[in-house]
């Protein structure tokens, strides 16, 4: 079982940037995959990036990628997600997620994971 709590959400103007924090219990954290996702109102969940067990390979979606970093430290048992330049587009609630299973075919994937936080909002304003 593990359980996961984002934190660092809030409001910020359109080119801030932000650090979100992805905290997990339990001392299985090395062996989980863990990728952020986010959900804006009306639409489908999507996925933001992700870093796979080893964290040597991180991969990201095109709508982040070069304003955002996923960094992990086992040792605190936490995931992070930094995002710069930040759009009014990426207004929403990001999710942290983790599963054991994960391979770079599903990391997309939503239905892949085991366990979700609870997701912290981010709002961007124009």
């Amino acid at each position: 079982q593990v359980q996961l709590v984002e934190s660092g959400g809030g409001l910020v103007q359109a080119g801030g940037s932000l650090k979100l924090s992805c905290a997990a219990s339990g001392n299985t954290f090395r062996g989980y995959t863990i990728s952020w996702f986010r959900q804006a109102p009306g639409q489908e969940r999507e996925f933001v990036g992700g870093t796979f067990r080893s964290a040597s390979n991180t991969y990201y979606a095109d709508s982040v990628k070069g304003r955002s970093t996923i960094s992990r430290d086992n040792g605190k048992n936490t995931v992070y997600l930094q995002m710069n330049m930040l759009k009014p587009e990426d207004t929403a609630v990001y999710s942290c997620a983790a599963g054991s299973r994960l391979i770079l075919s599903t990391l997309r994937s939503p239905s892949a994971y085991d366990y979700w936080g609870q997701g912290t909002q981010v709002t961007v304003s124009s």
